[in-house]
């Protein structure tokens, strides 16, 4: 039984050892072609590029900490091309491509809403005010109210601003 057990083991050593060698795909062999990497100290501006022989390439520039713009690019193991390209700022980071997926089509209704609501700024405004405002004042009201009548059933005598109950804390 043992002896089955150390053949089974070592055939599986040697099926994944196998596996584990590099393959012959272009992407085992691949080599750097050219290589850019500058840093100016003055000003902390940067550019670096690089290009290798299976189709990666990558570049950007910028200001460290700023800004940054570049692209890359590489070959799916279909043998697709996919390229991006970028920038980062105060706006955040910002990617192009083919393959980055996109938002759907925004519906026509709410198209329509947001065309009428920038042709009639006005009546958004008034709504707005007329909204926030009264609102807001009887919203206010409701924790004004002296404490104990919020908690008060409806049956009982409304509390007068000032007046002490006896379950009402001074502190």
């Amino acid at each position: 039984m043992s002896k089955i057990y150390v053949v089974v083991l070592v055939a599986v050593c040697v099926v994944l050892g196998a596996q584990a060698r590099p393959s012959d795909s272009p992407d085992a062999h691949a080599e750097i072609r050219s290589f850019v990497n500058e840093l100016k100290q003055d000003d902390g501006s940067y550019n670096y590029q690089f290009e290798t022989s299976n189709g990666i390439a990558q570049q950007e520039q910028g200001v460290g900490g700023y800004y940054a713009s570049g692209s890359s690019q590489y070959y799916t193991p279909e043998g697709q091309l996919i390229q991006l390209t970028y920038t980062a700022d105060e706006n955040g980071f910002q990617p192009q491509g083919e393959h980055l997926p996109t938002p759907p089509p925004i519906p026509e209704a709410i198209l329509k809403s947001l065309e009428y609501n920038r042709n009639h700024p006005e009546e958004e405004t008034e709504e707005y005010e007329h909204h926030h405002h009264s609102h807001g004042q009887e919203q206010g009201k409701q924790y004004l109210q002296p404490a104990g009548a919020l908690l008060a059933p409806a049956s009982s005598p409304v509390v007068s601003v000032g007046q002490v109950l006896p379950y009402d804390r001074k502190v």
